[in-house]
């Protein structure tokens, strides 16, 4: 029995290195990573696909990369423009890692690649919107400007490991002591607009009250004509009819005028020293 228990102890010793063995040299490569493994802390192979892997236990380790696409939201900073317009940017870029082992031997890690990434991308940004206006960089220009900085980007991080696929601007805007400037402006502006719209209308205004008291005025003067028009067709026809009926009585027309004399130098007030027998009261006795 003694012996049964002296021979085991070293098949259960032996079974327990050859498990610990196995779990040391075997390793697991997820479908979105890759992985490469390193001896004494140097690179010895790699990059590892997907799938069941093997190692030396104890003196080699592993190292895993996500390997799906990335995305990296960089700080917002300023630019200057062509036109001298300082600008601040908030961009975006979305990248992965393309060589593990070259990457692990330049960054090593994600936060020190981002390090890289935001150094090399917001130079390229400053140069190529430094070479565009304000208004070209807000407008449809943006996308040629976009892919431009991806490709240098890409170009220039290749040597890291990293591919750059896209860069994009979220979103531009003014400093504030810039916009407080340019809403300045824009209010001067608005002012200035409309003090010349209701100059404008003032003009308009006075010209048609102008024509419209010359339109007043031609139509007053054309009814005054006809008026005076009518006015003496209507004394030659009662002068007309004056003139027949006088003609017909001379006394009815004697008579007619001493009324008129009347009217005309009795009124109200009025003295007349004059003799009884004078021809002026004849028609009053």
């Amino acid at each position: 029995m003694s012996l049964l228990k002296k021979s085991s102890a070293p098949l259960a010793i032996l079974i327990i290195v050859a498990v610990l063995g196995i779990a040391q040299s075997a390793y697991i490569v997820k479908q979105t990573e890759k992985a490469i493994v390193l001896q004494l802390g140097k690179p010895k192979s790699g990059p590892m696909g997907p799938g069941l892997h093997f190692k030396l236990p104890f003196v080699q380790n592993v190292i895993y990369f996500d390997s799906r696409l990335l995305e990296y939201d960089a700080r917002p900073a300023e630019i200057l423009t062509k036109d001298k317009k300082n600008m601040v940017v908030d961009n975006y870029s979305k990248w992965r890692i393309a060589d593990p082992l070259l990457f692990y031997r330049t960054v090593r890690s994600i936060p020190r690649a981002q390090a890289r990434l935001d150094d090399i991308i917001y130079a390229e940004l400053r140069v190529a919107l430094g070479r565009y206006t304000l208004i070209e960089i807000i407008s449809s220009d943006r996308t040629s400007i976009m892919e431009e900085v991806t490709q240098t980007s890409n170009a220039l991080l290749k040597s890291y490991g990293i591919e750059v696929l896209d860069v994009r601007i979220k979103r531009t805007d003014l400093p504030p002591e810039n916009a407080r400037a340019i809403y300045g402006r824009m209010r001067a502006e608005r002012e200035r607009m409309a003090k010349q719209y209701r100059s404008q209308g003032s003009e308009a205004a006075a010209r048609i009250t102008a024509q419209a008291d010359k339109e007043r005025a031609i139509t007053l003067a054309d009814a005054n004509l006809k008026a005076e028009i009518l006015r003496g067709e209507g004394d030659g026809k009662a002068t007309k009819i004056y003139a027949e009926s006088f003609g017909k009585d001379p006394r009815f027309y004697e008579f007619k005028k001493s009324l008129e004399a009347y009217e005309t130098g009795l009124k109200e007030n009025t003295r007349l020293i004059i003799s009884q027998d004078s021809p002026f009261l004849k028609y009053m006795k």
